[in-house]
């Protein structure tokens, strides 16, 4: 990596450049000051997700996110995005993308977001230009925000008031869902977003994999139930509702075909949970959980398997979920059955009116 002009080290980034792909070089707090410059420093390469506070973070292509205090930056420059291919934005393309021969079914990120907003849908709706409000009572944040999907008709100042005016009618945080780094335009929105104080969370990825290996894990699935519908047992199994149980189950419920599975244990009660829904070669997975009582003994890869095979039996050809960077253990579920990232986002949300 080079850095310097003249031989001096430069920091050619600010806070104007969260959204874009930087490499940087910082100080590496135990690396000593005797010894050479693998020692004293440390090069990241990734989108500059925020810059906030003194605090930058940066998250590499594999969706690991460094975190460092600006004091401890020496060097950084914005660098192109890899594997520059035509995208539905114009922009190149994301800069996620795995090796060729690790990449999952061929998608645009639009695709996917179109894909998975019916996959998972709210209850109400409104359109801004092409941008779609979503709102569920509050029950998780991705049937609560805002999805940019192209042109909001507004000057962007303009477009974020609205957004949070529409969701303040509803006594609801405004929350607006960010591509990570891709395209530009998400990247203007973020800026905007961080300049008025909005806070960004819940870092996710989403990705997606062959759905036939999903389904040919040789894990037993005969144990599994499956059920066009969730019943109280299923909600408490998942845990993870936050909101009214109608608000849950109308988002659950919803896209165009959705399965439910369940574990039952002697009790009866169920011991591992999974959602799916099938749209076109989609399978989209979701709400996998296990009881905390009966993890690592394969219940959460029975479930997935035989979603699959719901899936694959309906047409569907392809998979993809969507997961929280800081989730580790399904990271290495997932790595397992063969997903790979194919593009990152995160969510601003508005801070708290007084």
């Amino acid at each position: 990596m080079e850095f310097t002009t003249g031989g001096r080290l430069e920091i050619r980034i600010s806070t104007a450049d969260v959204g874009k792909r930087v490499s940087v070089r910082r100080l590496n707090p135990s690396g000593g000051s005797s010894g050479g410059s693998a020692e004293r420093f440390t090069d990241t390469v990734g989108v500059l997700t925020s810059w906030e506070g003194g605090v930058l973070r940066i998250t590499r292509r594999t969706g690991e996110i460094v975190t460092f205090d600006e004091t401890a930056l020496v060097a950084g420059k914005v660098v192109p995005t890899r594997h520059p291919t035509a995208t539905p934005h114009g922009s190149a393309s994301r800069p996620f993308d795995p090796p060729p021969r690790r990449r999952g079914p061929a998608a645009t990120v639009r695709e996917l977001q179109e894909t998975a907003a019916r996959g998972w849908p709210a209850r109400e709706t409104a359109r801004l230009g092409d941008w779609t409000l979503r709102a569920a009572g509050g029950f998780t944040t991705r049937a609560n925000s805002a999805l940019p999907l192209g042109a909001c008709g507004l000057p962007l100042p303009e477009a974020v008031d609205r957004v949070a005016a529409w969701y303040a009618e509803r006594s609801l945080p405004a929350a607006i869902q960010i591509t990570t780094g891709d395209p530009e335009q998400d990247a203007l929105l973020d800026a905007e977003l961080a300049g008025r104080g909005w806070t960004a969370e819940r870092h996710a990825l989403v990705r997606t994999a062959p759905l036939a290996p999903v389904a040919d894990t040789g894990a037993p699935t005969e144990g599994v139930r499956l059920s066009r519908t969730a019943d109280e047992a299923w909600l408490h199994a998942y845990g993870r509702t936050g909101a009214s149980a109608e608000d849950a189950l109308a988002v659950l419920g919803g896209g165009p075909s959705v399965w439910f599975a369940a574990v039952p244990g002697a009790s009866g009660a169920p011991l591992a949970v999974g959602r799916c829904v099938v749209d076109g070669r989609w399978a989209g997975f979701s709400a996998v959980a296990v009881h905390p009582d009966h993890r690592r003994r394969g219940l959460a890869t029975q479930v997935m398997a035989r979603l699959a095979e719901q899936a694959l039996s309906e047409g569907a050809s392809a998979a993809y979920l969507q997961v929280e960077t800081d989730n580790g253990a399904a990271e290495a579920l997932y790595d397992e059955l063969g997903f790979t990232t194919h593009h990152a986002y995160h969510y601003r949300r508005e801070a708290r009116r007084p």
